[in-house]
């Protein structure tokens, strides 16, 4: 009589194929996972840490240095600022006065010496009332922080008063702040100024061209999070 073979030992062959499926399932499950966490959604990610911080009473102070988009309060846009400061100069009737432009640090306010002040000279003109009214209702509406800085052409000193370039470019970059703030009512907690000599021109001071574009006084709007400045 043929003996029966025991069912057990046929199962036992067969058990690699659970364990194998067991594997692949959890293998399936890992890239699931780590698909998943590649894809946070900003948003949800800004209402939870939102939530977290008012759960703990946390109140920081924004940062102009954002981490996550959607996190940090972002800024007014620099080219949004560019149109409100060119639509105020020329209501202002300044345009021909004030350029407006860009620079890596956000919005640049110039005007030329012939403008402000006589040449060699760092009292301010009675006739700059409305260039720095104009200027003033822009730094209002931007609410950041600004540097006032003088500038001059390459053109040693020729005048008594003023030892040298430098001394020339930071006192016209001081009266003008000094105009600002008494009577415009620009915050002083917001304004710093600068001068600069020759010695960061935006023009060739081989001719005379050149060189009256490098005598002016930029108010420099810091916008583009460089730790400077930005709204407050």
């Amino acid at each position: 009589m043929r003996r029966r073979e025991p069912e057990d030992d046929h199962d036992s062959a067969d058990r690699w194929v659970v364990s194998y499926a067991d594997f692949i399932t959890l293998l399936f499950a890992f890239f699931t996972v780590m698909y998943a966490v590649s894809r946070v959604d900003s948003g949800k990610l800004s209402e939870f840490v939102g939530s977290t911080r008012g759960a703990f009473g946390s109140n920081p102070s924004p940062s102009t240095r954002p981490i996550i988009a959607g996190i940090v309060p972002i800024p007014p846009t620099v080219a949004g600022l560019q149109r409100d400061a060119t639509r105020i100069i020329g209501a202002a009737g300044a345009d021909g006065a004030v350029t407006v432009r860009r620079d890596p640090r956000g919005l640049v306010l110039s005007m030329g010496e012939d403008v402000l002040f006589d040449a060699g000279m760092a009292s301010v003109k009675p006739s700059s009332s409305a260039s720095l009214a104009a200027v003033a209702t822009v730094l209002q509406k931007a609410g950041c922080d600004a540097v006032v800085e003088g500038h001059t052409d390459s053109l040693p000193i020729s005048n008594a008063r003023y030892a040298s370039n430098w001394e020339l470019s930071a006192t016209r970059a001081t009266n003008i702040l000094s105009r600002l703030v008494v009577e415009y009512n620009v915050s002083p907690l917001r304004l710093s100024a600068a001068g600069y000599a020759e010695f960061r021109p935006v023009a060739s001071n081989a001719n005379p061209e050149g060189r009256a574009r490098n005598r002016r006084v930029d108010v420099v709007l810091l916008l583009a999070g460089t730790g400077d400045g930005g709204p407050r």
